[in-house]
């Protein structure tokens, strides 16, 4: 019995020592805004309301509610939710992913730091891997993290009569997340 009690007591003292190491950042007012350019118009919409985790070993998702993407006219917000992105039917996007670089990011010296996000980035009901080049910042006791990357709505089986015309094919995302710590 004592030979079976001592490696399972080495291995729980293992997991709590790693357990306790990593530590979890999070924001719920994070912001995401997206941008569609093409010779008919611009088109941008900002969502204040992301729910984002961070731990220190570089673990990170984001959730974000569509419905809560705020665009200039209520005519532009009705069309994304209703025929473009159906929120009612998928409420959400998700990313669930790691950081890459987090060896030389030092969460308590200000500076900044460069990542790769790596990921799933689910929207439509849609997961797609996804690589995402980033910056985290350090900077009066808030860790900063920001990306800008492009997304093709058809990969998302995103589809309407007005892709390609007065909206654009690729979409340009921007995440700017802060996490006090």
């Amino acid at each position: 019995m004592k030979k079976i009690l001592a490696p399972l007591f080495v291995l729980a003292l293992f997991l709590a020592n790693n357990v306790s190491a990593q530590k979890i950042f999070s924001t719920k007012t994070g912001q995401i805004k997206f941008f569609s350019s093409t010779p008919a118009e611009d088109i941008e919409a900002v969502n204040n309301e992301v729910d984002s985790k961070l731990s220190s070993t570089g673990q990170m998702q984001f959730t974000v509610l569509i419905k809560g993407f705020r665009f200039p006219n209520s005519l532009m917000q009705e069309h994304f939710n209703d025929d473009y992105m159906e929120s009612a039917k998928f409420p959400r996007g998700d990313f669930k992913g790691t950081l890459t670089g987090m060896k030389e990011a030092d969460f308590k010296k200000e500076g900044t730091y460069k990542v790769t996000a790596t990921g799933n980035l689910t929207m439509r009901g849609i997961s797609k891997p996804v690589s995402v080049p980033g910056t985290i910042e350090v900077k009066k006791g808030t860790i900063i993290v920001k990306a800008v990357f492009k997304v093709a709505l058809k990969d998302f089986n995103i589809t309407g009569s007005e892709i390609g015309k007065a909206i654009a094919k690729d979409i340009e995302i921007t995440v700017n997340c802060q996490y006090p710590s």
